[in-house]
């Protein structure tokens, strides 16, 4: 029992610590993928005439049991082991012996390990889908609650126009579902089969690849078997894209919520129950979870960076660089996964303050309105421009909510149509349940088993 290239000389110990790194740790996560793709293999093994029947009973029956195991806590990976592929084949070959040692036939660690990345990303893709459409639509009850409570539009960070709430929270709604549509595009390219390219070049077998893609719900095979290996790191940068998009977004929403909620502003006051202190002065209630945001933000974009930085120079083929790719691509994942749900959280609990809102309105918000108005009246724009310029300390301060429901052609203050958006999240909702539920009983016929390969981990 040991790796599974492993002939008869030992490795160095200190050439094991630095090549193994934390890919054992790591894999504690992919073990419910690597199985359940495994006992695709084997059924399709058997189906073409490598296994016999009872072979492959006997292989299902234990991948099953280190399914169970693993859902358990009870299945582990040890740095001897490297990875999970060589813990899930020790252990079959431990309980089953020579059956045990058949399973690897057809297939390389290579196309073993993006499989399951591709079940994992799979699941996560979808959870993530769900809780984007989620928080899109906790904005959506926020903007309708607060769509007539005026709000000080900002350019440049200074005063600009009347605007409202309910615009604010609106902008984000669509920004959040446009984004959640680069998150279909990634789901749409991750769903394809690399099993049967194995180290790049195929096998002299008669693999029935389109079977086992089947059998694991995937909507294609990835035909070519080079590019299957060429692709490792690519589609996961893909994925890293969208969740990078999604934080690029909730990093706007995280700054305006610090600022706003600043005593000097006062527009939104957050909760002190979801605030962080200061070990040194009694009255500090700070956003950190709203900071955390921010900076993760970074981190996710960095770790993106990563991933494409160690693909760039790569030739064709397997290079073990590869391995550096997945620490990257699970950390942005599930960060980008807690983001999205602290964020829905603060937005579920964030204050809205009317007099402080409607105190910001000073009266060259309203120049451009008085323009607009002489316009009206046959002024041309540059004059009536010009002629307002020049008298901005005449002006008067108009009435917020009058200036905000004067805007009312469609995606104006006035008129957020709020229920454009709710159209597009129900179509979304649609597919992703039909989808979700599809993968779902797809993987149950093949494993017996209710399996989800992404853990939320809280």
């Amino acid at each position: 029992m040991g790796k599974l290239w492993h002939k008869k000389t030992e490795l160095n110990g200190e050439i094991e610590k630095f090549t193994v790194g934390d890919d054992y740790i790591l894999d504690q996560q992919i073990v419910s993928a690597d199985c359940t793709a495994s006992i695709a293999h084997a059924k399709m093994l058997s189906r073409i005439g490598i296994l016999k029947d009872k072979e492959f009973k006997a292989l299902k029956r234990e991948l099953v049991n280190i399914l169970k195991d693993n859902e358990d806590g009870r299945f582990g990976i040890t740095v001897q082991d490297e990875d999970s592929h060589t813990a899930i084949e020790n252990r079959l070959t431990e309980v089953l012996g020579e059956e045990g040692k058949k399973i690897h036939t057809g297939r390389s660690r290579n196309d073993q390990v993006i499989a399951a990345l591709r079940l994992f990303a799979r699941d996560f893709l979808i959870y993530f889908e769900k809780r984007c459409m989620s928080l899109a639509e906790t904005l959506i009850n926020f903007a309708e609650k607060n769509k007539g409570v005026p709000m000080p539009g900002r350019t440049h960070m200074q005063l600009a126009m009347p605007s409202s709430v309910g615009l604010w929270a609106g902008s984000f709604v669509e920004e959040i579902i446009d984004d959640t549509q680069l998150i279909v595009q990634a789901y749409d390219l991750n769903n394809m089969s690399p099993l049967g390219s194995a180290a790049s070049y195929g096998v002299p077998l008669a693999l029935d690849r389109e079977m086992v893609s089947d059998l694991l719900g995937f909507k294609r095979v990835q035909n070519n078997v080079l590019y299957v290996n060429n692709s490792r790191g690519k589609i996961e940068s893909v994925i890293l894209n969208a969740a990078e998009q999604v934080m690029l977004t909730l990093s706007k929403m995280a700054q305006d919520m610090i600022l706003f909620s600043m005593p000097e502003f006062g527009y939104f006051t957050i909760p002190e129950e979801i605030c962080t202190g200061s070990s040194i002065m009694p009255q500090k209630r700070n956003p950190g979870m709203l900071e955390l945001i921010r900076a993760k933000t970074a981190t996710v974009s960095s770790l993106n960076l990563q991933v494409k930085s160690i693909l760039r120079g790569l030739p064709s083929g397997y290079n073990r660089d590869f391995q550096e790719t997945k620490r990257a691509f699970i950390e942005g994942i599930r960060t980008a996964t807690m983001s999205v749900k602290i964020m829905e959280l603060t937005i579920n609990r964030l204050k809205v303050n009317k007099k402080a809102l409607l105190a910001g309105f000073k009266p060259e918000i309203f120049a451009t309105d008085y323009a607009i108005q002489l316009v009206k009246d046959g002024t041309p724009f540059r004059e009536a421009y010009r002629e307002v310029g020049l008298n901005l300390d005449k002006l008067e301060k108009m009435d917020p909510y009058k200036a905000i429901t004067e805007k009312n052609y469609s995606g104006a203050p006035g008129n957020l149509r709020l229920d454009l958006s709710s159209e597009r999240l129900l179509r979304m909702k649609k597919e992703i349940d039909t989808e979700d539920l599809r993968i779902k009983n797809r993987i149950k016929s093949l494993t017996g088993l209710n399996i989800s390969f992404f853990k939320t981990m809280g």
